[in-house]
């Protein structure tokens, strides 16, 4: 916790807002989409989906493959517990909303359903998209599963597994518009993900990594995804990491204030 608490100043110092944004592309993303406060009826959705699983007391054994919670020392926590804790809170949850809504992705993947908060939240903001979302949990995906069916979310397919197992079984045909990374925060696991997901973008595709402050590791993780050679442009936020691969901008890293 720490670690976070620096980083995040340390942040704060670096970033700037879309002043400071030369890129036309980056430009428009952040004014259009960041710092978009205009009022969204799905927002009341958003919250709604929340609520109703703050108001879940059910205890739930918990399965974890990735980093584990810095917070539980218990494998059971009741469903509230979770939510407090685990996903999306309900301000990243109404970015990742006008993120898909901004650029309309055809095809979602997401790792670590958790609860499916920026499940929804994606599936809200580009309800034509075909979303495929992973969890490791199994009972943690039942959970999100239900909610899913409560409130009509049709086009999202949860996979329950590891993730490095169910990645292989993707078919291989499919390209991803925007790719949503958010467990197992670990360096080398995060590395993997992100070497295995590469065939599955293209020049638009976007790469979200959450927690990319989580430890150390996943610092050096992030950095390392930013040097890579079919990466262009990035944009750190503190709690999201966004890649792209734009082959017609020239390299360049952006500190975000939102």
């Amino acid at each position: 916790m720490l670690y976070q608490i620096k980083q995040y100043f340390k942040i704060l110092l670096k970033s700037t807002n879309q002043h400071g944004v030369h890129s036309p592309f980056v430009y428009d993303l952040v004014t259009k989409c960041f710092y978009n406060s205009k009022k969204q009826q799905a927002y009341k959705t958003i919250k709604a989906y929340q609520k109703r699983l703050r108001q879940n007391k059910t205890t739930i054994k918990v399965t974890d493959l990735g980093a584990g919670s810095q917070v539980f020392k218990s494998k059971s926590r009741t469903i509230s517990q979770i939510t407090k804790v685990a996903g999306s809170n309900y301000k990243e949850a109404k970015l990742l909303y006008r993120l898909a809504s901004y650029f309309k992705p055809n095809t979602i993947l997401e790792l670590g359903t958790s609860l499916g908060v920026a499940t929804q939240a994606l599936a809200l903001g580009s309800p034509e998209a075909n979303i495929t979302t992973i969890e490791g949990c199994p009972n943690i995906s039942e959970v999100a599963r239900e909610q899913f069916k409560h409130f009509d979310l049709n086009n999202i397919t949860l996979k329950t597994g590891d993730f490095k197992t169910v990645i292989q079984q993707l078919d291989s045909q499919i390209t991803y518009d925007l790719i949503y990374c958010d467990g197992n925060h670990n360096k080398q696991a995060t590395l993997y993900y992100f070497e295995a997901l590469l065939p599955k973008t293209h020049n638009d595709s976007i790469l979200i990594f959450d927690d990319i402050y989580w430890s150390k590791d996943m610092t050096e993780a992030w950095e390392t995804i930013k040097k890579h050679p079919r990466v262009t442009v990035t944009i750190d936020t503190y709690a999201f990491g966004f890649v792209f691969f734009r082959q017609e901008q020239a390299k360049e890293h952006f500190t975000i204030r939102l």
